[in-house]
């Protein structure tokens, strides 16, 4: 291993050994983009399973290793050669056709993302280098480029690619059209809970920022993708899928107590809809409130990735609608939630916070719900949209328990409500 290299991989927070002991980091592939710039393709190995690949692109000088991407003039370098299409290499660029790509913008590094880094050119275009690189079909370009091509306007358009030749596909970034002016559906809800909890004798509907109109909207733009999407790719008929959803609860619950106790409840929940068919298709597949970006013209849905930590196959696997559906469901309660988990205050005015937390999620769920159906979404079973959620909630909790504790209560309580329903 070379330890510059290895120490530069293990700071980035998109790294995701950082609890695995690192064995091996051998490059497998290495792409002059410029005389002091290279596209590195990263094999890591570790003590305790499966490798990954990683994609850098390190400027290379003075016997130091360093990210070039934050440098202006290398991030422009890989716009242009996506809008002249070129290759270098085994590395091909590609622009869409017609798109229309700026040359030369000002280009800025998004600080916030995890697992991925994106450049900004000029509030025009925004391209997402993928750092985790994986062989098979990016769900993300893959169903952005299909609603762009058949006209939604719920996606903000696919404008180029990166990616490797000379064998299975493998997507390496993607350049897309910036949504200017847009605002992040997490930071919109957060702050109409801000605006309910400051008015104490105000209701949720009575308060400056009532939140239920755009949820309403949002309901009706999440709709009209997923009905898109079944337009351009075709839908299917499954059974229910308890199987795998009792495979997640088994493996929740061995390692976490609380959820070991609602297990059996959970189990004749799942059991009572065995062998219910029901329609399956492409779909997001991780939907929350920090995927859609609100614009002055409509909602955007983002980041068409799928579940984090499932395999490529599993994110790309045709799905019920309401998997989605479910995913916002969960979110307006996490967005409700959010300031009890910060801990603080008496215990009546915490009383009365969750009073009005409730009281905003019930609200906001139903009109999510009411714009999902008029605008033509799956006509929702009450009984299957709750098993979806449920197993949204028993997935939050293994999530939680390993990463943030103090919100471990927000989806055992939605568990305990549901089974309890």
């Amino acid at each position: 291993m070379d330890p510059q290299l290895t120490e530069y991989l293990t700071q980035q927070r998109w790294y995701a050994g950082r609890n695995r002991e690192l064995t091996g980091a051998e490059p497998a592939l290495v792409v002059a983009l410029r005389d002091d710039v290279d596209l590195v393709l990263l094999d890591v190995s570790y003590d305790d399973g499966p490798g990954e690949r990683y994609q850098l692109v390190l400027r290379q000088g003075e016997g130091e290793v360093g990210d070039a991407l934050g440098d202006p003039e290398v991030a422009n370098l890989l716009l242009g050669l996506i809008a002249d299409s070129a290759t270098i290499g085994p590395v091909s660029f590609a622009a869409e056709p017609d798109a229309e790509l700026p040359a030369g913008e000002t280009a800025r590094v998004m600080g916030a993302e995890q697992s991925n880094t994106s450049v900004v050119f000029d509030e025009a275009a925004i391209l997402k280098l993928f750092r985790r690189v994986t062989s098979g079909v990016n769900p993300d370009i893959e169903l952005t480029r299909v609603l762009g091509r058949a006209g939604s306007p719920h996606v903000a358009p696919l404008l180029g690619t990166m990616s490797l030749d000379g064998g299975p596909e493998t997507a390496l970034g993607m350049l897309a059209r910036f949504a200017d002016n847009a605002a992040e559906g997490w930071d919109m809800a957060v702050a109409s809970t801000r605006d309910l909890y400051a008015e104490g004798d105000l209701y949720a509907n009575e308060v400056g920022g009532d939140f239920a109109g755009e949820s309403e909207r949002l309901g009706q733009a999440v709709a009209a993708v997923h009905a898109t999407l079944a337009d351009e790719l075709g839908t299917a008929t499954a059974l229910f899928p308890v199987a795998i959803m009792l495979e997640r609860l088994e493996a929740v619950a061995a390692s976490v107590p609380q959820v070991r106790e609602y297990a059996a409840a959970i189990e004749s929940r799942y059991r009572a809809l065995e062998g219910q068919p029901i329609t399956v298709q492409r779909i997001h597949g991780d939907l929350h409130l920090g995927q859609v970006l609100r614009t002055p013209e409509t909602w955007l849905l983002i980041d068409f990735e799928g579940e984090p930590g499932q395999s490529l196959d599993q994110r790309r696997a045709p799905d019920s609608p309401l998997r989605d559906v479910a995913g916002m469901l969960r979110s307006y309660q996490y967005a409700a939630f959010q300031r009890l988990t910060e801990g603080g205050g008496n215990e009546q005015r915490r009383k009365q916070l969750a009073a009005r937390a409730r009281e905003w999620a019930d609200r906001n769920r139903a009109a999510f719900c009411d714009g999902y159906a008029e605008g033509g979404g799956t006509d929702a079973d009450a009984e299957l949209l709750a098993a979806y959620e449920l197993d949204k909630a028993v997935y939050e909790a293994g999530y939680e328990a390993r990463h943030r504790p103090h919100w471990l209560d927000l989806p055992l309580g939605a568990i305990a409500n549901i089974v309890g329903g």
